[in-house]
């Protein structure tokens, strides 16, 4: 491991719109590179412009908390911040990557955002997150806390070879489980399954049966990218030492555009097959707005729970408004509750889409979305 310290001129990365899969409005790198080493990692697609091997070097800044604590300064803003999580880990890093043993910023993040009485999503493979359950445990008291674990699969085997770095899935089980028993809410992030490894039926079904059986808040789920370059190859290196036989239909399979998505048809077949078994198991497959809705303000409420109906509407294949009315909601700049009326107004907005809006700012909730997320019982 190479260890590199930077002075970083900024910290917050300000999401355009309170992003609905993690229902946060900030969010921070407080390293770049990753010693996890995750096989499947689009971190080290070159776009993401980190410098060194992905795998084994990483840089620290150094002074991230100065720079948070000028850049959390109400006095140097000219309007508040919006609220909503702030978000550690995902991006180019996990925040519980080895070297926070070393630098502790990770720990001192959570210190200076229980000060200032902020709520906090925390996304990781490490179970090094449980020396920080006493502060977790403060804010969540406070606020709002989640600690989310990323998971490929729950096969400690196939872990091993795809995420050489972290610890087993049934480690990160085990430590989701002491969460929960500490009243602290938990996600999993299933995502990426991996193409014709992980993305069988019994393995899904395997996480989201055990999410169930530890009382996990949530399960997202998402296929995997692989983008051309440094991402793709490093992957079909790692796939022809351990399974040569699927070279051939990755090939098929990635097309090589410059997102590295798959074939949109996968991606269909291996959602529903999960919308499936999370309705089997009555797992909500977003964060439940129990678990947001005194976090946000009005707009990104209404924002959040719209995209959610437009997942939810578009894994049943039918068509929905619900995601470009979200678009336009998010850049209304004035409380929707003062014009309610004139919702229609508004670029994609119908009358039924303007109803589903008025409801929610009545109510907090609507009849459609309760009807989607019925299966999970916990809208």
């Amino acid at each position: 491991m190479a260890i590199k310290e930077i002075r970083a001129k900024s910290l917050l990365r300000k999401q355009k719109k309170v992003d609905s899969w993690f229902v946060a409005r900030y969010g921070m790198n407080l390293y770049r590179g990753c010693i996890h080493n995750c096989v499947y990692c689009d971190g080290r697609a070159e776009k993401y412009n980190v410098e060194g091997d992905f795998g084994s070097d990483v840089a620290v800044k150094i002074n991230a908390i100065e720079v948070l604590e000028r850049e959390l300064d109400p006095t140097r803003k000219r309007k508040p911040m919006k609220p909503g999580y702030f978000m550690l880990g995902g991006g180019v890093n996990d925040s519980y990557q080895p070297v926070e043993k070393q630098y502790r910023l990770t720990r001192q993040v959570l210190e200076l955002l229980r000060q200032k009485n902020l709520p906090v999503h925390i996304l990781t493979k490490s179970t090094m997150v449980e020396e920080d359950m006493p502060v977790i445990r403060q804010i969540n008291d406070k606020k709002q806390a989640i600690v989310s674990f990323s998971f490929s699969s729950v096969n400690d085997n196939i872990s091993a070879i795809f995420e050489p770095g972290v610890p087993l899935p049934s480690e990160r089980l085990r430590t989701i489980k002491k969460f929960k028993k500490a009243g602290i809410a938990c996600g999993i992030y299933l995502m990426p399954v991996i193409p014709f490894i992980t993305d069988a039926h019994e393995f899904i079904e395997q996480v989201v049966a055990e999410a169930q059986r530890i009382e996990v808040d949530f399960i997202v789920f998402s296929g995997m990218t692989l983008k051309p370059g440094r991402q793709q190859n490093y992957f079909l290196q790692i796939l022809k030492e351990h399974y040569p036989e699927y070279l051939d239909e990755y090939e098929k399979l990635y097309p090589g555009n410059k997102y590295g998505s798959a074939d949109s048809r996968y991606y269909r077949d291996i959602n529903l097959k999960f919308a499936d078994i999370a309705c089997k198991y009555s797992m909500p497959q977003r964060m439940p707005r129990r678990l947001f809705n005194e976090i946000l303000d009005e707009n990104d409420r209404v924002v959040v729970l719209l995209e959610h109906i437009d997942h939810y509407l578009k894994l049943k294949g039918a068509r929905s408004p619900y995601g470009f009315a979200a678009y336009s909601v998010s850049k209304v700049r004035e409380p929707l509750s003062e014009i309610r009326f004139e919702l229609t107004e508004l670029k994609g907005i119908g009358k039924s889409t303007a109803m589903v809006i008025q409801e929610i700012l009545d109510t907090g909730t609507s009849e459609l979305y309760q009807k989607l997320a019925m299966p999970s019982q916990h809208y």
